[in-house]
């Protein structure tokens, strides 16, 4: 009888100490997966930052762009208009220079234009004090107040705007991609279970994988080819 209860208590002790064990290993599985599901909601929280960021960075070298965009092409308008007015006063001035020319080589005497006819080249005024005073007048409009050259720091300035900001969304695709590689590797590796309960904090289903930002350039630094230097052949 004493050996029957020795062992019934044997029994109750093991049974006990089986289950301690296996609620143990059930607690530290739960711990695991709440652990797993932490740090994907981290990482999946990381992944939202860097494309809210991405969109912060296009945005602001966006408007940066039209706005020296903008500079530069009003600069180009104004040296246009310029271009425009010397343009007018000097084709002007030919036109006088031409006519006077023309009409001084019609005074002749006898169709020859080794005998000028003085008399009607005064009557027309077109002697060489009248054509050499319309000669200075053109020469003048075409040496005075030209319009100006275009300055290459213009395009150049506009162009670096441009690879800057260029460069500076490549960063913050860089981070993107951080982000993206991080939560890929982790969302590859835990269970549907943890996957399921991120989510939930989230508030939207969690893909499988994010995307990898490339670039226009495939991630290399964007340079302004106006600005190297020409290496003569």
């Amino acid at each position: 009888m004493k050996l029957f209860q020795k062992m019934i208590g044997l029994v109750l002790v093991a049974t006990f100490i089986f289950s301690s064990i296996g609620c143990s290993a059930a607690a530290n599985v739960a711990k695991q997966g709440i652990k797993e599901r932490d740090e994907l909601v981290a990482l999946a929280q990381g992944v939202q930052s860097a494309a809210s960021n991405f969109a912060l960075v296009t945005d602001t070298q966006y408007a940066k762009i039209q706005i020296t965009t903008q500079q530069t092409a009003s600069y180009y308008e104004a040296v246009a208009q310029s271009g425009e007015v010397w343009t007018g006063n000097f084709r002007s001035q030919q036109a006088a220079f031409e006519k006077l020319q023309a009409e001084a080589k019609a005074a002749n005497v006898g169709g020859d234009p080794t005998k000028p006819n003085l008399d009607q080249m005064v009557k027309d005024g077109t002697l060489p004090s009248d054509t050499g005073k319309a000669f200075s007048l053109f020469v003048n409009s075409v040496v005075q107040a030209p319009p100006p050259v275009p300055n290459e720091k213009v395009t150049l300035a506009q162009m670096d705007t441009a690879n800057e900001a260029m460069n500076t969304i490549q960063l913050a695709g860089t981070d993107w991609n951080n982000a993206v590689r991080a939560y890929n590797t982790k969302r590859s590796s835990v269970t549907g279970e943890v996957v399921a309960a991120a989510s939930d904090i989230i508030g939207f289903p969690l893909p499988a994988n994010f995307p990898y930002y490339q670039g226009a350039s495939a991630g290399q630094p964007i340079k302004n080819p106006l600005a190297q230097p020409t290496v003569a052949p």
